[in-house]
């Protein structure tokens, strides 16, 4: 299905509440003014609260960053699929364990793609 392409300037959060920033790979494919998203580039993840408890006390456990797994399956940015607001992804820890999936609030709202 249909969905908005996914760009640096996006609004997204961690299942925790941390803020999901992007550094795209792409060099030469805009929207609205900013450099849309492939698959393989680099979702970092700041301020994410989440700990564990271990004995008495807690471990810090913050999401880090976002691993996409569904991109776009039709939508090429040099050679690599775009990602879209709807694309499966999941955030992980400095462990690489697997927090929950990141929540997209907001892309830019003129592309599409498939």
């Amino acid at each position: 299905m249909a969905d908005h392409l996914q760009h640096v300037g996006l609004a997204a959060i961690c299942p925790h509440g941390g803020q999901v920033s992007v550094v795209s790979t792409n060099t030469r494919v805009k929207v609205m003014g900013q450099m849309v998203a492939v698959l393989g580039d680099t979702y970092t993840i700041a301020g994410c609260p989440f700990q564990i408890p271990v004995g008495p006390g807690t471990k810090p456990q913050p999401c880090i960053k976002v691993q996409w797994i569904v991109p776009a399956m039709r939508v090429k940015v040099m050679g690599k699929q775009v990602l879209l607001k709807a694309s499966t992804g999941i955030c992980l820890s400095a462990e690489q364990i697997p927090q929950g999936p990141p929540n997209v609030m907001m892309t830019q709202v003129r592309v599409k793609g498939v």
